[in-house]
């Protein structure tokens, strides 16, 4: 199994900044893709950012320019770093996991964080 668990979610005001987190411990998995999620109250769940094994990244319209989405394979763990946030930037992330597993045979499988919340509010 390979357990995911955020950090760094907060209050921050219009403007601010904050950088998530996310750890992931358990097997060993290749990765595919290392993604960034949110869910805001009353709305469906978004892609905010992507970034792959190659570390090609893409994000959302509504984040280009101001997020951006790193990943140190060392300490196996993916981060958001967030600028210039807005209002509607307020969400719960969450962090995914897409990969393979390392033993025989080989599968591919996903995996969730449990979530952050985001809020930017005066």
């Amino acid at each position: 199994q390979v357990h995911l668990e955020e950090s760094g979610g907060g209050l921050v005001q219009p403007g601010g900044s904050l950088r998530l987190s996310c750890t992931v411990s358990g097997r060993p998995f290749i990765l595919n893709a290392a993604n960034w999620y949110r869910q805001a109250p009353g709305k469906e769940r978004e892609l905010v950012a992507t970034i792959n094994s190659g570390g090609d990244t893409n994000y959302a319209d509504s984040v280009k320019g101001r997020f951006t989405i790193s990943r140190d394979n060392v300490r196996n763990t993916q981060y958001l770093q967030m600028i210039s946030l807005k209002p509607e930037d307020t969400a719960i992330y969450v962090c995914n996991l897409v990969a393979t597993t390392t033993t025989l045979p080989r599968r591919n499988f996903t995996s969730w964080g449990q979530g952050t919340q985001v809020t930017v509010s005066s």
